[in-house]
């Protein structure tokens, strides 16, 4: 089953897809006389597995006039987690450059306050410098989880959506980032043991703080659809695709992660308390098409405009305007 928000009559709206269009679920409820519909996501998933079936049950048998499309006012298909988590990397074919592999996914966060509609536009100020799109599959958690294994953590979620992890590197490696050189008596092994050194003189200790590079407002489109778990058989072999005004820029698929859904679950759950509505986005698509030989690498959104499209087997199709904003 799929889920949406959107703005409706002014207020956050719970909408599903029928076979006529997209149709608000509270509509659905009444004319199968089932009730009062969940309010928000928040409020359907945490209402477990019995609430989920109510609201197949209000598909199957309720009826309503689907919405105009064109008209409609799309929120992120989740508008309200706690925190959204991402994993640096997971493209097994960017990570084979880095210096040492951890073994385990490089986490950050997003803030929630980033994230965005379908067709809503993704602003670029210009300070931000580069600014790249990220294709990602991104999961919605559905219980409380903590410190829950491999094999547990396709239970614990929800539903999967498509997100639009922006980046500035500009911001990235202007604002977020900073150098320093130790002096010998606090250097650790841990301050170098990451990367590659330059001779026992270099003592050059990098920070990268993935904050305004990464959660920046409007940096994360999201939906327009949440799709139930039940309904994606394998998130590890999805076909992942991104067109810049219609022209392909990445065609990738998720078994192109270095860690899998599961492994990623497992390992967030091992470090933060995973609540209900969390978001898990998984890691880009990187793989490039044609004129973007790098994909999406090669669209910068700091010179670039028009639309993106980011498309995930089974999910749907997310599509947002780049739009430049030079007045600060």
């Amino acid at each position: 089953m799929k889920f949406g928000t959107i703005n409706h009559e002014n207020k956050p709206t719970l909408v599903t897809l029928t076979g006529a269009g997209v149709v608000p679920l509270a509509e659905l409820y009444a004319s199968a006389d089932l009730g009062e519909a969940p309010a928000s996501l928040n409020a359907l998933i945490e209402g477990g597995e019995e609430l989920l079936e109510r609201a197949r049950t209000a598909l199957a048998k309720g009826s309503a006039a689907a919405l105009d499309e064109a008209s409609i006012d799309w929120l992120p298909a989740q508008p309200r987690p706690t925190k959204v988590l991402g994993v640096a990397f997971n493209n097994m074919g960017i990570r084979k450059a880095a210096h040492r592999d951890p073994g385990v996914p490089n986490f950050f966060l997003k803030a929630p306050s980033c994230l965005t509609g379908h067709n809503k536009p993704v602003i670029i100020e210009e300070h931000y410098g580069e600014t790249i799109p990220e294709l990602e599959l991104a999961a919605v958690i559905g219980r409380r989880a903590r410190k829950i294994s491999v094999a547990e953590a396709r239970s614990a979620i929800f539903g999967y959506t498509i997100v639009n992890d922006v980046t500035s590197h500009g911001l990235k490696f202007g604002l977020d980032s900073i150098a320093t050189t130790r002096e010998p008596d606090l250097i650790r092994p841990h301050h170098l043991g990451w990367r590659n050194r330059h001779g026992d003189d270099d003592r050059d200790v990098y920070f990268v703080y993935h904050t305004r590079s990464k959660a920046s407002d409007t940096f994360g489109p999201m939906g327009p659809w949440l799709t139930t778990a039940d309904e994606v058989a394998d998130p590890n072999n999805l076909t992942v695709k991104g067109w810049l005004d219609g022209e392909p820029f990445a065609v990738d698929s998720t078994a192109s992660y270095r860690f899998k859904v599961e492994e990623v679950v497992a390992e967030a759950s091992a470090y933060f308390t995973l609540e209900p509505g969390d978001v898990i986005c998984f890691g880009t698509s990187a793989k490039g098409v044609g004129k973007f030989p790098n994909g999406h690498r090669s669209v910068n959104m700091h010179k670039l405009t028009g639309v993106m499209d980011v498309e995930i087997d089974g999910l749907g199709r997310l599509s947002n305007p780049i739009v430049h904003d030079w007045v600060r």
